[in-house]
């Protein structure tokens, strides 16, 4: 049986998070979810919802696009 597909949504959280001096722990803090799930979505395995990306966007002072991207499927 086949693991769970992985997300074509790739970030730059932890690298904004460096930048700005911000931990998992903080950044969790301020979105109101656990760092387990900031973890998550750093390394790829978990997609948030539109509201929870645009959130991260605002917390971390930058545009959706600048912390979120997603690649489409080179097939048809």
């Amino acid at each position: 049986m086949a693991g769970p597909k992985p997300t074509r949504v790739s970030n730059r959280i932890r690298e904004l998070r460096a930048e700005r001096g911000v931990t998992q722990a903080d950044l969790a803090e301020t979105l109101g979810v656990t760092r387990q799930t900031v973890i998550a979505i750093e390394q790829g395995r978990y997609s948030p919802s539109l509201e929870l990306a645009f959130q991260t966007a605002r917390a971390l002072g930058v545009r959706l696009d600048e912390v979120f991207t997603y690649r489409a499927d080179e097939t048809p």
